[in-house]
């Protein structure tokens, strides 16, 4: 429908447009344009399934559309975005009719939007106030079930609200939709549903992972997947993805003509007794009930009934806060008048239903360009592609670099400098780039060149083999040392405070820091003669290096950045010795004995104390003061969970994971980083992931929930 040309121009209209909003000088002269950026974008959202827009940046035009028409009412033309949703529906699956067209939402992104709306809807009603049904706001695909006589006769795909694509078979793939459900019970002969298809994140992931497997570019999102599965030809293959269904509306229904019921009427009380049926709801939040009770996976269980706005705003805000922790994509928060009779008496709009509104949550995507490569040096010398983007605003942070991870990553997903990119930021996880938007190249894109040297000290990298990433091997490389130190002083590991990262990166350009001993060398009488720095603040600093030397040993074996060597196997490696430097003369075998060392972590081991540099290091570090000793190991193979090994996955309601895993090993039980036929106890918390189904493989390994955690520490306490 649009050549590439149009497609990049179009692109650069929606920026502009954008742009002229946060400048707030937006006008009517506008009004063509906004339409024609917003057709687009509804045929690469609705029918291409391919958005090159975040939905936030989308949502803002429209809501700048809807404004302009609102104020300059004879401006409005008859195919105008806001009038209906999209213009074509894809070829591939046969077009039926809704039987009651499915509308959009009204959105809001704030707390005044809301406070507004029920305003609104008080006034509209003539209440003091309203009873309100609030539920997530599922980020999948929109899709329509028909069902008659009990049986599911009919699925459609959402297309322009008023026509879908017929996709009653895939639909049928999906296990949480029922194939019959008892609506005559209510009454009910004809029945048209409305509902949300979904990839969980867990599918989604694996999903991915399997299209990067066979060089194809990742999806966008779990909605796009969910988006895209529903227009796969072969319906085995759908079977296959694992898709889910929320249905959260009953948009039509038509009763039996033997109860003498009206079409679009639900058996009243009376009726429902004479012919034992079921009284039919009379409130959203019953009919979401009554799906639930039908055999549908409808929001039930999270959905909440509220009798003013601010309890409203306050549910919103808490599920917020807590969305990265479901196992399926939510965007947002939808807010429905609970009444049915109130909802028709509110009546709607062209576009949406007053008696609704959507609170969306902060963007998790947005499209920014791809300005240019550095590349940075860690710890352990990797070589690391950090993109350098167009500033924009995600997850409620601005974002500039995001991190490219690897060559092999690059590769895979076809960059190339000056490209538009899609940029998303889940939670608080970095952010990261999912696709280059190819189709906007003006090609003046230029390749990204991975350097052959160092770029801090300009020796030649190397590329181990079976790894991704290039590496500076030179142990006096600048940043290498800088990266070691804030490693080193860091709080996972010997935890000095108010030594962050800034003073160690000052302190090593002043040449007051060159390596890791000399964190207890510092010359405090020329930092004191430095701006910023004065008595106080540098008595905290001295107290805390001086506290440091007494961390127990793991810390100090963490804190020394051996490559594969994390807090858990920093653990059981002070457990193994009694004095660090008696790792010196342990052999290969010795180390992959110890619980959780693999032969990868085991050589890394024995590289690491086989370096004369490092030994000589650690020999200044004992000599400042460090203790190199392990305080209980006396205490090793005692307790009542002696030699017992846990591993905790999922999120724990009692106490924080650190705090369950030290009450296992004040017992003298083993905390293992990963599930293994050496794992004795997997503590279940809530929404466990693939630990949880490695571990029921594994029959010697025990799973507790929390709760049982909880008794049996405390009767192995007792004992």
């Amino acid at each position: 429908m649009y050549t590439p040309e149009q497609t990049r121009q179009l692109q650069e209209l929606s920026k502009s447009l954008l742009k002229k909003l946060s400048q707030k000088s937006l006008n009517i002269k506008d009004l063509a344009s906004l339409r024609n950026v917003l057709v687009f974008h509804e045929y690469r959202y609705y029918i291409l399934n391919d958005p090159l827009l975040s939905d936030t940046e989308y949502d803002t035009l429209y809501k700048s559309l809807e404004k302009l028409e609102s104020e300059n009412p004879g401006s409005i033309t008859p195919d105008s975005p806001t009038r209906r949703v999209a213009k074509e529906l894809t070829k591939s699956f046969p077009t039926v009719n809704h039987l009651v067209p499915m509308l959009s939402l009204e959105n809001s992104y704030n707390e005044e939007d809301l406070v507004d709306w029920d305003r609104k809807a008080r006034e509209l009603t003539g209440l003091d106030a309203i009873e309100y049904c609030v539920e997530p706001k599922f980020d999948g695909a929109s899709i329509s079930l028909i069902y008659e006589n009990d049986l599911f006769v009919r699925g459609a795909t959402r297309g322009d609200g008023v026509q879908g694509d017929e996709v009653t078979t895939n639909i049928k793939q999906i296990r949480s939709v029922p194939l019959s459900a008892a609506f005559s019970r209510f009454g009910i002969e004809q029945v048209e549903i409305r509902g949300e298809v979904l990839m969980n994140k867990e599918n989604f992931s694996k999903y991915n992972r399997q299209l990067e497997e066979q060089h194809i570019a990742p999806l966008a999102n779990p909605r796009n997947a969910a988006s895209g599965s529903l227009r796969i030809k072969d319906p085995a293959e759908v079977s296959r993805r694992q898709l889910e269904v929320f249905l959260y509306h009953i948009s039509y229904y038509s009763s039996s003509d033997k109860l003498n019921v009206k079409k679009g009427e639900m058996a009243g009380p009376e009726q429902a007794h004479d012919a034992k049926l079921k009284k039919a709801p009379h409130t959203h939040s019953e009919s979401l009930e009554m799906l639930w009770d039908l055999g549908f996976r409808s929001p039930k269980k999270e959905k909440k009934v509220f009798l003013s706005i601010q309890p409203v705003i306050e549910y919103c805000q808490t599920f917020e806060a807590g969305r990265d922790k479901l196992p399926y994509e939510i965007d947002g928060m939808v807010i429905k008048v609970n009444d049915f009779a109130l909802q028709d008496k509110m009546g709607m709009t062209t576009h949406h239903p007053r008696w609704a509104i959507a609170f969306k949550f902060k963007a998790r995507q947005a499209t920014s360009k791809l300005l240019k490569v550095e590349f940075q040096v860690g710890r352990t010398g990797s070589i690391t592609p950090v993109a350098k983007i167009e500033a924009v605003p995600i997850g409620g942070v601005t974002v500039t670099s995001v991190s490219l991870f690897n060559e092999d990553v690059v590769k895979q997903k076809g960059l190339l400098i000056g490209d538009s990119v899609l940029v998303e930021r889940a939670g608080d996880v970095i952010p990261y780039i999912v696709k280059p938007l190819a189709e906007l190249r003006t090609g003046k894109e230029k390749k990204i060149v991975f350097p052959k040297n160092c770029p801090a000290c300009g020796d030649e990298l190397v590329k181990v083999p079976e790894e991704a990433v290039l590496r500076c091997i030179n142990i006096n490389c600048p940043a290498q040392v800088v990266e070691r130190i804030i490693h080193f002083v860091s709080k996972d590991a010997m935890d000095i405070r108010s030594f962050g990262a800034a003073n160690v990166q000052k302190f090593y350009e002043l040449g007051f820091l060159k390596d890791v001993p000399g964190v207890y060398l510092l010359p405090f009488d020329r930092i004191a003669e430095l701006e910023g720095y004065g008595e106080k603040s540098i008595h905290n600093l001295q107290t805390a290096i001086e506290e440091s030397k007494k961390q127990p040993l793991h810390r100090v074996i963490y804190a020394l950045g051996i490559r594969y060597v994390g807090e858990t196997t920093a653990k059981t490696l002070a457990k193994a010795v009694s004095y660090l430097m008696d790792f010196k003369n342990f052999s290969l075998e010795e180390l992959q004995s110890l619980e959780d060392v693999g032969p990868k972590v085991a050589g890394s081991i024995i590289q690491f104390f086989n370096n004369r540099d490092n030994i000589k290091m650690l020999e200044k570090l004992e000599g400042l003061g460090l203790n190199f000793r392990n305080t209980r190991s006396e205490r090793k193979g005692t307790g009542n969970l002696a030699s017992q090994s846990f591993l905790f996955t999922g999120s724990l309601n009692e106490m924080k994971r650190s705090e369950a895993e030290a009450l296992v090993e004040e017992q003298g039980g083993i905390i293992l980083g990963g599930v293994s036929s050496k794992l004795n106890y997997l503590v279940v918390g809530e929404e466990a992931g693939s630990k949880l189904e490695k571990a029921k493989k594994i029959p010697s390994i025990r799973i507790l929930t929390e709760k049982e955690f909880l008794k049996f520490i405390g009767s192995s306490k007792g004992k």
